[in-house]
C-alpha cells in the first residue's frame, strides 16, 4: 500500500501535534452535551473545555456530532 505525499503529510502533521492531555472520542462524546450547552447559553465553550474544544478541531467526526447536536437544538428552541 502506497501513501500519497498529501496522506501521509497529515498523518505526520497529526502525530506531531498531539498533546499529553488529549482526550479520545470516548470521552468526548461523554462531554459533548456539555459543550453544546455551554455554546447555546452564548459562552465560550472553548475556554471553559480546552480539551474538548481541542479534540473537535482535530476529529471529524466528532466534529459532526457537535454540529448535528448544535443544529438540532437549535431547531428546538
Amino acid at each position: 500500500m502506497k501513501l500519497e505525499p498529501a496522506a501521509l503529510k497529515q498523518m505526520v502533521r497529526v502525530v506531531l501535534s498531539t498533546r499529553p492531555d488529549e482526550i479520545g472520542c470516548d470521552e468526548c462524546m461523554d462531554q459533548l452535551e456539555r459543550f453544546v450547552e455551554l455554546t447555546l447559553a452564548g459562552k465560550n465553550a472553548a475556554e471553559a473545555m480546552p480539551l474538548v474544544h481541542d479534540h473537535l478541531e482535530r476529529c471529524r467526526d466528532c466534529r459532526e456530532e457537535f454540529e448535528a447536536l448544535l443544529k438540532v437544538l437549535r431547531a428546538l428552541a
